[in-house]
């Protein structure tokens, strides 16, 4: 069953122009509003329990669509097909009266959003509890932090049980146990059979929530698919061709600097695999005597984090680089991280201090090896023995 379509969808807004118009009487009447096409022709169906995880850069049209979803505005063309009460977790806290306590915005935001007064009085305690604010929920909400405004705002939406819910970017509020409570909160509502839309610059928390994903460019979606391989095809989008620049622009000023990097298997026909060897080879080239040089392959999660790193700084002995170019080759036995596309930064340091730095300089493509159901492949050997008593 079908909880939430978009069929040929398009939304436009109408932007002030900044001509040079003379300062006179008449200037309001002669300007002319430039039309901006926040979607076009955007299309997707959303099945009953399903997860679906929106991406794009931004201004792509992510939020537009959750807006639209939750009646905050109106497309221009199309049609939008909802079945079921629908939780819209979009900018969660905004309705908040900075006079009124906290209890008392509970219950005025929650009517806003739906709830009658007894539900609100009967979930209340569990509302509280939730946003972690309870010593403060009788002050007036002026004196809290963003952190707990925001905390409170996503507590009373999260407590709908709505059928269908909207999140953008609401999993990034508070503290990293709060976020942790986010999480599971919306878990639980999937394995209720909670119908659920995520927008997300976290791209590991659309490969964690979502069952598939879909991504827009420009206000137009190019892609829908399983959340890896669509994450995996922003990436290239985002910074694929972010590679170390041509040597004719390298500042020959360093001491040694970086000139590439290439991953490859063992065996020249074969791919970068999970749970395979891999090998790095990281070029470079000094110009004097580099002392103590310690070099770093950084591999980042499609969402920004460092995944893994690859150095000879625990080596027993230093590495003296003399002037002229060189290689430095990495080997890795079994390569632990997922199918995907990681993004790579390069550093040369000497005794602490940094030589050279190239980020966004490269991209590791991880083909499927072996199965890792979380976030890494762990090589692991299983033996059984029975006890004699």
């Amino acid at each position: 069953m079908i909880d939430l379509a978009l069929d040929r969808v398009y939304k436009k807004y109408k932007l002030r122009s900044k001509g040079n118009l003379p300062k006179r009487w008449y200037r309001g009447f002669v300007r002319r509003p430039i039309e901006m096409w926040a979607l076009q022709d955007v299309s997707f169906e959303v099945k009953e329990g399903e997860a679906l995880g929106i991406v794009g850069h931004n201004g792509a049209g992510k939020t537009t669509i959750l807006k639209l979803l939750s009646s905050i505005t109106a497309p221009t063309r199309g049609q939008i097909t909802i079945r079921g009460r629908l939780a819209a977790l979009i900018e969660v806290g905004s309705g908040f009266h900075p006079e009124l306590t906290g209890r008392e915005n509970v219950y005025l935001h929650g009517a806003m959003l739906g709830m009658r007064r007894l539900e609100i009085a009967r979930k209340m305690d569990s509302i509280v509890d939730f946003s972690g604010v309870e010593k403060y929920i009788d002050e007036p909400v002026k004196r809290y932090s963003s952190g707990m405004y925001v905390r409170l705002g996503f507590s009373v939406a999260a407590h709908l049980e709505p059928e269908i819910v909207l999140l953008d970017e609401v999993l990034a509020v508070g503290d990293v146990a709060f976020q942790a409570k986010c999480l599971d909160r919306v878990s639980a509502l999937r394995k209720n059979g909670g119908t659920i839309v995520f927008v997300s610059h976290d791209l590991a928390s659309i490969y964690r929530l979502c069952d598939r994903a879909i991504l827009l460019d420009r206000g137009r979606m190019i892609m829908d698919g399983p959340p890896r391989v669509v994450v995996d095809t922003y990436q290239k989008m985002t910074f694929g061709d972010h590679e170390t620049p041509p040597e004719s622009q390298l500042d020959t000023g360093k001491a040694a600097e970086c000139l590439s990097v290439a991953f490859s298997a063992p065996d020249p026909l074969d791919a970068v695999r999970t749970g395979y060897p891999m090998i790095a080879h990281l070029r470079y080239r000094a110009t004097t005597t580099v002392p103590n040089a310690i070099f770093r392959i950084s591999v980042y999660w499609p969402s920004g984090y460092l995944c893994a790193q690859l150095t000879n700084e625990s080596s027993h002995f230093g590495l003296t680089v003399e002037p002229g170019r060189g290689e430095i080759t990495f080997e890795c036995p079994v390569l632990p991280i997922r199918p995907g596309l990681y993004r790579v930064d390069l550093v040369i340091e000497s005794d602490g201090r940094e030589v050279d730095s190239r980020q966004h300089c490269s991209t590791l493509c991880v083909e499927a090896g072996k199965s890792a159901m979380g976030d890494f492949y762990v090589e692991n050997v299983c033996s059984i023995r029975l006890d004699s008593r």
